[in-house]
């Protein structure tokens, strides 16, 4: 126990983390005897477990008190058990267990209202105590262990044996919450026994009027006052009708008329009840009730009452047979089946005071599962049959099977199986232990045939009222008229349960040529339709139709305007004249190289799609022609070109011309502003990529990007629709209209002519990167200085100069010198970054003989030049 002392210092997560642990790996009780045995302390002190096997510590009063666990148990410091699982709390506090004591002072096992509350949600039988309590000791050897678990085993199998048994769940479900409580607002009941404490309301009425309120004495008395001149009344062990009779006789001596004498007729009367105080009797349950004992009841409690509060039948006792014993006899006997499933409460007489209660030991528990609707453990009386058994479980469920039933029995040696056909259901006796099944009906249909295909009315249809195939024909409303009856299949299911085809000529059958044919269960007959074995014929139309359709289906007589009709008309762009039929041959002879393998018709249809021909006005179509509606040569859409920047009118223009041009744009837009810089104007062109285009153009630039390797490439993703910059002088075409420089314009062509441009724009591996003024006498050099020059990474031989019409101008060498282009306003200078690849030895040296090679070549040119001179 000295070793446990390091769990008084645990934090308290740790603790609850290693409770949570144990109880999920193993069960609720080891749990709780982690709990009792691994850091126990009480005041911060570790204590021991007595003799009795209980923890406590000396001078500690009640460790539990503080924590809510029982007396003896406490959590390690710091610990609560209101975090602990709930059915660890549940079973902790459970093992609290009070007795009660009744009104009397004495103590009895009987619960109070509230403590059967709590006792109904965590319902224990007393070997289940039992056994808690020798776990709470802990084993400590294998076969303690062991033990323990074969108990606990036992004890979860007759718990779901009780939670089985018919009639459990109405005393001992919490989730039912019957109570049984005497009603006590009801009038006296004439049959009431009077008896010591009992309050009695005297009412007198008529000639004479008085009331008395007399309470039972001990000795079984009630007093009037002594005006009455009447002496003590014995009421006890009398009903209210006998009190009645008797107080009036008693009264009669003071008040004349409440009785018929000589001297005249009744002119006064009485009536007797019970007070607003109803005393209480003591009752004793014996026998195998779930809690014996003795209960204190009001006197208007009946022997229900008292079921209730003993919590029924125990695991033997008898729902059947429950006496009411009385004066050392039994005065009634329940059975608490008429009450569960009939509502009767036959023979719930009242309770009198000492009265027994015994619950009898059952004599036979017949168990029934499957498919009935309530599939529990039944209490059999001697002599009932199986078919009482079916009505104590509700009968069959629609599923079952009713025709047989299988009974497991109990002999003195074996167990042997009973079949019980529904004619024995009457007559065979059940047996304490059997246990019966009630099986599911075959996943089957016994008279069900079916039919599909050509018929009006396909479905599942009765063989007891279509024997035939012309009978079941004819209730499915008869044959379409595409049948196919030369051939129909009938798919039938043999009794080995293989699946064969039968193809039968209907047509003979119903040409009365050959016999009918008789049907069996789950024969599938399927009748095809004509059109089953032909391939669908289609026609297609495409061009310049409204609704070009490629897959139209083809109708008999079906003629060119009727498709061109069908398909909206022809569009204004059409050409009419050139409408053309494309139809394919069928007789084409394989061995000629030339034969002709598709024939075409040309025509000429008018708006209102008619046919300007005289011989073909109706030309038929055949099943795959191709109708082609060509577009007229000389339809174009109108389409424009826009001008921006600094030209006099800019805006969209008219592209009126197939040859108009750059220079017709400008003219059209009234001529450049002073401030046009036209050496800066570009032509922004849209470009629209098909799929393919789009994968060949990123194919190529992705194979650029991973060629190179001394720099770096950096590459955008293509899209279908980009505006592309196309490179313009728009100087020279200015100057010389027409000339090759004055390129023609297309649709969505956008000239851009921006004002005088006054800035140069240096960008990519320089010190920092910015925009400068331009100056004419400055050169590409001085530009770079102005942002602090290149940087180590510069690839200085291949910068670039981007201008603003958006032509591109590279950087030159000549021998060991990079000549770099020109700068002009709105250029952009760009430097590209050069990437590090480590030199091989093999590269290395290479390039030192290149070097070396190239300076011996300088020097020798440098001599021969001097010896000349």
């Amino acid at each position: 126990m000295q070793n446990l002392r390091i769990f008084h210092d645990l934090p308290q997560k740790f603790f609850l983390f290693v409770v949570a642990f144990v109880q999920r790996k193993f069960s609720t009780q080891l749990t709780i005897l982690f709990l009792c045995t691994v850091g126990l302390t009480v005041q911060g002190q570790v204590v021991a477990p007595s003799s009795s096997g209980a923890i406590s510590a000396p001078g500690a009063a009640r460790p539990g008190a503080a924590t809510g666990l029982p007396g003896g148990v406490a959590l390690p410091q710091g610990a609560n058990i209101n975090n602990l699982p709930t059915n660890v709390q549940q079973q902790i506090k459970g093992r609290s267990g009070q007795t009660t004591v009744n009104p009397n002072g004495r103590t009895s096992t009987a619960p109070s209202s509230t403590d059967r509350k709590k006792a109904a949600a965590n319902q224990t039988t007393n070997q289940q105590v039992a056994a808690d309590d020798t776990l709470d000791a802990g084993p400590q050897t294998n076969e303690e262990i062991i033990r323990a678990g074969a108990e606990r085993a036992q004890r979860r199998e007759q718990a779901e044996r009780r939670q089985k048994t018919f009639g459990y769940a109405l005393f001992n479900d919490p989730s039912m919450q019957i109570s049984f409580e005497p009603n006590l607002n009801i009038a006296t009941p004439r049959n009431y026994v009077v008896g010591p404490g009992d309050q009695l309301n005297i009412q007198m009425y008529g000639y004479s009027e008085a009331e008395f309120s007399q309470t039972v004495s001990a000795d079984g008395n009630i007093y009037f006052a002594q005006a009455t001149g009447i002496g003590p009344v014995s009421v006890s062990g009398l009903t209210i009708e006998q009190t009645k009779a008797r107080i009036i006789n008693r009264l009669s001596k003071r008040f004349v008329g409440l009785q018929k004498t000589s001297f005249g007729p009744q002119n006064t009367f009485l009536e007797v009840s019970l007070g607003g105080t109803i005393r209480s009797i003591r009752v004793t349950v014996t026998g195998d009730a779930v809690r014996p004992g003795t209960y204190t009841l009001s006197s208007l409690s009946t022997v229900m009452n008292a079921v209730y509060q003993a919590g029924g039948p125990n695991d033997i006792g008898s729902y059947r047979k429950v006496q009411l014993i009385r004066n050392n006899r039994v005065a009634a006997t329940l059975d608490l089946y008429d009450f569960l499933l009939n509502g009767i409460q036959r023979n719930d007489l009242r309770l009198q005071d000492n009265d027994n209660i015994r619950f009898t030991t059952f004599v036979e528990r017949v168990e029934i599962s499957g498919t009935v609707k309530r599939a529990n453990i039944f209490e059999m009386l001697p002599g009932e049959t199986l078919d009482r058994l079916l009505f104590y479980a509700g009968d069959f469920a629609a599923q079952a099977y009713k025709n047989r039933l299988k009974v497991t029995r109990l002999t003195d040696r074996e167990i042997k199986v009973v079949d019980v056909t529904a004619p024995e259901f009457k007559t065979f006796v059940m047996q304490d232990g059997d246990f019966v099944t009630v099986e599911r009906l075959l996943d089957r249909f016994e008279n069900q045939v079916t039919i599909e295909g050509a018929v009006f009315r396909t479905g599942q249809y009765s063989l007891d009222n279509n024997r035939t195939l012309k009978q079941l024909i004819q209730t499915a409303e008869g044959l379409k008229g595409d049948a196919f009856t030369g051939r129909i299949s009938i798919v039938r299911t043999r009794e080995d349960l293989a699946i064969e085809n039968l193809s039968i000529n209907l047509a003979n059958i119903l040409a009365g040529t050959e016999p009918d044919i008789a049907l069996q269960r789950e024969d599938q007959i399927i009748i095809p339709s004509r059109f089953d074995f032909v391939q669908p014929a289609t026609i297609s139309i495409q061009g310049e139709v409204n609704a070009p359709d490629p897959g139209m289906t083809y109708m008999a007589n079906m003629t060119l305007n009727d498709a061109l009709v069908r398909t909206g008309g022809l569009k204004e762009s059409a050409a009419a004249s050139m409408v053309e039929v494309i139809r394919r041959k069928k007789d084409a002879d394989p061995r000629s190289p030339s034969a002709q393998i598709a024939e075409t018709f040309r025509f000429n249809v008018n708006r209102d799609l008619s046919i300007n021909s005289d011989t073909n006005k109706d030309f038929v179509l055949e099943p795959f022609d191709q109708i082609i509606v060509r577009r007229s040569p000389n339809y174009a859409i109108q389409t424009y070109a826009y001008v921006a920047g600094e030209v006099i009118i800019p805006g969209s223009y008219p592209i009126r011309t197939k040859d108009q041009k750059v220079s017709d744009l400008v003219l059209q837009a009234g001529g450049l502003t002073p401030q046009a810089y036209v050496e800066g104007a570009t032509l922004i062109r849209p470009v629209k990529l098909s799929a393919d285009e789009i994968r060949r153009k990123q194919k190529a630039i992705d194979e650029v990007a991973n060629s190179a390797v001394k720099a770096v490439v950096e590459t955008e993703e293509v899209t279908p629709n980009l505006a592309e910059a196309i490179g313009i002088n728009l100087k020279k075409i200015l100057a010389k209209p027409g000339s090759s420089e004055d390129i023609l314009l297309q649709e969505g062509d956008t000239l851009r002519i921006p004002k005088l441009l006054e800035t140069v724009r240096i960008q990519g591996e320089v010190q920092l990167p910015n925009t400068v003024k331009y100056r004419s006498e400055q050169t590409f050099q001085d530009y770079i200085s102005q942002t602090g020059g290149f940087t180590s990474k510069s690839q200085r031989r291949r910068a670039f100069i981007v201008y603003a019409n958006g032509s591109i101008d590279r950087t030159r060498k000549f021998m060991f010198f990079n000549v770099y282009p020109r700068v002009e306003p709105g250029a952009e200078i760009v430097v590209p970054r050069r990437t590090i690849v480590p030199l091989t030895a093999q590269q290395l040296l290479s390039s030192t003989v290149g070097i070396a090679g190239s300076l011996l070549t300088l020097v020798t040119t440098l001599l021969l030049i001097t010896k000349v001179q």
